[in-house]
């Protein structure tokens, strides 16, 4: 099986880890994983390709609408691959009615220019088989697909007890200079992330500093102020007041190491996601580090994806009672870490995600098979 992968790919955000992931598995399995792009300087291990017709499907992987390709590429790219064939991941929600969620939203008029239907009618357009990274789609016509994965190898350090991690982790050596590392851009986060970094402020001597890393944390981006969209909120005085620092983001590669540096991470989302129970890279490569992940989730979403054990790495609304808790006993929540990493390896390894996936595209087969012969 040929798979052509159709999205906007670089080292920063969006989907660079999952197709690394996908392109690796495809070759050990005997598929051809390829991006529908020129080959990209940035991402050389992904292989690329614009010959449609070498391939049996395509999967467009779309947040916003500078993922489809531009004329007369998508033109060249519908014309050369049946619409039975093209299978489409909606990892925004886009494919719902316009849905608003505190400042956040699933469709950016005031950005894009395209109205809600739009989105619907286009995407149903491109493909008769929609995805989405949701346990729950709110729409019947959509297919549960998670997507992203957990990676075993990845592990920064795969302890064999809790007692282990525990003793490394309250003796780092100088190798975590922070207390907590938040590693993504700042888009629909900031009222979360605000009262999390508020809350930590007085255990900072016993912590140590907090990190933003990412785009946009140190100064609220002009275009954010040009259209009016409090969604991208930060407030510099209160960072520089709790001596949060600030820097670039980091590329797909390196997310491990860096999140490692940091005694916890929280796993945050978007309002609209957790609504809409999305699910995101940083759900599961978070569990790669050597971090104590901080689960800043609903509390149906963190058991129904990380399973029981996970409920103690969830601080609710205590975040300065959890993180004063691991502090001084860890041993348990490294219980929970390495609990929750056999779940995950269990249920959400992206080899069973790529199986998933190769499920999907039969199915789609099948159906096109169905129709053929039925004319």
């Amino acid at each position: 099986m040929n798979l052509l992968l159709v999205s906007k790919l670089h080292p920063w955000a969006r989907p660079a880890n999952p197709v690394s992931r996908y392109v690796d598995l495809g070759r050990e399995l005997g598929h051809e994983v390829a991006l529908f792009s020129e080959p990209l300087s940035e991402l050389p291990q992904i292989p690329c390709s614009l010959d449609v017709e070498r391939f049996d499907f395509a999967l467009f992987i779309s947040y916003e609408a500078n993922d489809f390709p531009d004329l007369p590429s998508l033109a060249r790219l519908l014309d050369g691959m049946p619409r039975e064939r093209r299978i489409l991941l909606d990892c925004s929600g886009r494919y719902n009615e316009t849905i608003r969620v505190e400042h956040d939203f699933n469709h950016l008029e005031r950005l894009d220019g395209h109205q809600g239907w739009e989105w619907v009618e286009g995407y149903e357009a491109v493909s008769g088989h929609i995805l989405q990274p949701t346990l729950h789609p709110l729409r019947p016509d959509v297919t549960p697909f998670l997507f992203h994965g957990f990676h075993p190898p990845a592990v920064a350090r795969p302890y064999a007890t809790a007692a282990e991690a525990a003793e490394a982790w309250r003796s780092s050596d100088g190798t975590k200079p922070y207390g907590l590392a938040y590693v993504g851009n700042n888009w629909q986060r900031w009222s979360q992330l605000a009262p999390l970094l508020e809350a930590l402020a007085p255990l900072r001597d016993n912590l140590g500093p907090s990190i933003l890393c990412g785009w946009d944390w140190d100064e609220r981006p002009s275009w954010a102020v040009e259209h009016g969209l409090a969604g991208v909120d930060v407030d510099v005085d209160l960072l520089t007041r709790l001596g949060v620092e600030t820097t670039w983001a980091v590329p797909f590669q390196e997310f491990v190491e860096f999140t490692s540096r940091a005694r916890f991470s929280p796993v945050v989302q978007r309002p609209l996601y957790n609504h809409l129970g999305l699910v995101t890279n940083r759900a599961f490569e978070t569990f790669c580090a050597d971090t104590i992940p901080m689960l800043m989730l609903p509390d149906a979403m963190v058991v129904e994806l990380y399973g029981e054990a996970a409920r103690q790495l969830a601080p609710g609304d205590d975040v300065a009672g959890f993180v004063r808790s691991a502090l001084a006993q860890p041993e348990p929540y490294w219980e929970a870490v390495l609990a929750t990493r056999e779940h995950l390896a269990r249920e959400h390894s992206f080899e069973r995600r790529f199986a998933e996936l190769l499920a999907v595209l039969e199915e789609a087969e099948r159906s096109d098979g169905a129709r053929t012969s039925s004319r």
